[in-house]
């Protein structure tokens, strides 16, 4: 299948020099982190890619543009400074027409979610999007506190329980008659599309992080030098077969 990857968004301040990195180029393993994500969709067989650019387009077209040594399919297209996400997916809608269900990313998140299993999820049903459901985790501490304001606990907040979209997205055609000019992909076209049933979730408790700040990049970069990257999933597991391409 297809992969639409939003890259557009805003950089991210990497070092105390105020240099401004596109999100998508920042590094983890000496890899920028888009190609983390792209080398996970060509692992379960996905190598068409079309980039949504913006912001930092002329460094990705220029990483990209060499396809990283990989042997994919990439397509860029520049969607502009300020669209938001579901305006980005508009413009590419003649890339994935015909295309019965394509995938969809963020593009600034990682994980070992077993994409085979959400595609053949997604199959099997009529939605018209699914998407993945983690579980967040927080850096921030838990207070248990009185009436009087008064605190008797504080614990570390950890995993937190309820689900929250990942960002990784299986969709069908039927995502462009939601999408709207001046509106996103969510809430506005995921919402109208749930309120009919049309929106499914696949759970995932496995690895997911996102990569937000200069913090959690120096933090995956970190773990992958001490061999801890389980988003690396080409790494540790045999390649599978390949669903509804």
């Amino acid at each position: 299948m297809k992969v639409v990857l939003f890259c557009g968004g805003q950089g991210l301040r990497m070092r105390g020099d105020g240099m401004v990195v596109p999100k998508p180029m920042v590094t983890i393993g000496g890899r920028p982190l888009l190609w983390h994500v792209m080398r996970y969709y060509a692992h379960y067989g996905h190598t068409e890619f079309i980039l949504c650019l913006g912001h930092g387009a002329d460094e990705l077209t220029d990483y990209f543009g060499r396809a990283g040594g990989q042997s994919w399919n990439i397509t860029m297209v520049d969607t502009g400074l300020h669209a938001s996400i579901g305006e980005r997916l508009m413009q590419v809608a003649e890339h994935v027409h015909g295309e019965d269900m394509f995938l969809a990313n963020y593009a600034d998140t990682l994980t070992d979610a077993p994409l085979s299993a959400m595609v053949e999820g997604f199959r099997r049903g009529d939605a018209a999007v699914s998407l993945l459901a983690v579980r967040p985790s927080s850096s921030h501490h838990v207070i248990q506190m009185g009436p009087d304001g008064m605190v008797s606990r504080v614990d570390d907040a950890g995993i937190l329980h309820h689900w929250e979209n990942g960002g990784y997205f299986v969709m069908r055609q039927q995502i462009f008659d939601e999408l709207r000019p001046g509106q996103d992909l969510v809430p506005h076209a995921l919402n109208r599309l749930a309120a009919h049933g049309r929106v499914l979730a696949h759970r995932h408790r496995g690895f997911f992080r996102g990569v937000d700040t200069a913090k959690d990049r120096i933090e995956l970069d970190y773990a992958y030098r001490q061999g801890r990257r389980p988003w690396m999933v080409w790494e540790s597991q045999l390649k599978p077969a390949a669903v509804a391409r």
